[in-house]
């Protein structure tokens, strides 16, 4: 399918940027720097600070952070500068799922405000009409997940021969989610000679091939250690037997000055089970998981968000980039089966710089998890029990680490007032 002309846009005037705006000393263009200040950023995070430099020098970048240090600016503003003016389809980058990939495309239309480029975000689980619409537009970018978007190359849709920028986001993700025989036909279809970026919270083992295959003399930058938990998040497990794990998590959040809280639970079924019962407790809750349709999981993110619902149930699906501000507190309902999972999980608090608190229940089937997250993080994490809860006495409890009440207490309000 051929791109249709695109009217050119009228001239965009760009606004004053500050004294202080640091992004335009790593060499970004006013127009760029302007819409990162607009968003309300004068200063880079410090993989923004290594990171765009080194792209707009026009080298592959390995780039691996903690979550929510700002890596999707970290490539996309030095991509958008890149770019120029529109022209045709040159840059591509890949998510693992639909709301990375959306909140990516939010995020270029953000910082590319002042410029007159075109973007748009492509993903499974709606029709193709509107997606071949945008296509037949004419793009300069195209934000995807890899199915649907080899679905459109299938049906002659999506042409990449011309794609000079290649950004590989949260790629253990999608080693995670076996899209990696869809990922390296995907980069096969690409041109040779072209500028590649490989973004992920942490660089397994395994994805070495395909770094050492689909990038050229790569730039590596490591922000933080790959296997820590946040610096600002206080974490803790709170032991307790399956029958009374519901009642443990009520009475959590009954006790708990929190602003938002996001719950995490193994599999799909269980959080349905924990959101339906925390809204006969007239909890506001919001569910995201796979089997919920897009319609629903992004009025459920938006509503998140926006402070519609306080508390978000919801599976491993929102464990990954997706960037929500405000999350005061993290619960695991179940703990993570692979140490990896805890680490992204309670990185959804202490975002920026700002303080959280991540819980996790445990029980005595779980606690080969934890024992492998304490040896994953290299860190032993304190167990704490709740004041007056009525405990039914479990092997968990035997465990040398585990605190005496009073410790949950103080730490529970700590800097906070109780709920009203």
């Amino acid at each position: 399918m051929t791109p249709k002309p695109r009217p050119t846009r009228a001239p965009i005037e760009v606004p004053a940027i500050s004294e202080d705006n640091e992004f335009v000393g790593l060499g970004l263009v006013p127009a760029i720097a302007a819409a990162v200040e607009a968003k309300g950023y004068t200063q880079p995070t410090p993989i923004q600070s290594e990171a765009i430099p080194v792209i707009l020098s026009g080298r592959d970048v390995i780039g691996s952070a903690q979550t929510g240090t700002g890596k999707t600016a970290a490539f996309s503003l030095p991509i958008l500068q890149k770019l120029g003016e529109h022209g045709p389809l040159r840059c591509l980058i890949l998510e693992p799922t639909r709301e990375l990939a959306l909140q990516v495309d939010e995020a270029l239309q953000t910082y590319g405000k002042f410029v007159d480029l075109s973007a748009t975000v492509i993903y499974g689980g709606v029709g193709y009409g509107s997606q071949r619409d945008a296509i037949a537009s004419g793009l300069d970018i195209i934000v995807a997940t890899p199915g649907r978007l080899l679905d459109h190359i299938e049906q002659r849709a999506i042409s990449l021969s011309g794609i000079q920028y290649l950004v590989l986001d949260e790629v253990d993700r999608m080693l995670d989610m076996g899209f990696l025989p869809d990922v390296k036909k995907i980069i096969g279809m690409c041109p040779t000679e072209r500028q590649t970026l490989f973004f992920s919270a942490t660089i397994p083992p395994e994805l070495e091939g395909l770094t050492k295959w689909c990038l050229r003399d790569p730039h590596t930058i490591e922000i933080g250690r790959r296997r820590s938990a946040a610096e600002t998040v206080s974490h803790a497990f709170y032991p307790v037997v399956e029958s009374q794990k519901f009642a443990l998590l009520e009475n959590i959040l009954e006790s708990t000055n929190y602003e938002s809280v996001l719950i995490f639970c193994r599999t799909k079924h269980g959080a349905d089970f924990v959101a339906n019962r925390l809204e006969r407790k007239e909890h506001k809750v919001a569910v995201m998981h796979s089997n919920r349709s897009q319609s629903e999981r992004t009025e459920a993110l938006k509503g998140f968000k926006s402070g519609k619902y306080e508390v978000m149930v919801a599976t491993d699906v929102a464990a990954r980039g997706l960037d929500i501000q405000g999350v005061t507190h993290v619960i695991n309902y179940d703990t993570p089966l692979h140490p990896e999972d805890y680490v992204h999980r309670i990185g959804r608090t202490g975002r920026a710089q700002t303080e959280g608190d991540a819980y996790t229940l445990l029980t005595e089937e779980e606690m080969k998890y934890a024992f492998a997250i304490e040896r994953f993080i290299n860190q032993k994490i304190e167990r704490r029990k709740i004041e007056g809860f009525p405990y039914v006495y479990s092997a968990v409890f035997a465990s040398q680490e585990a605190a005496p009440a009073t410790v949950f207490r103080s730490r529970l309000y700590r800097g906070s007032k109780e709920r009203r």
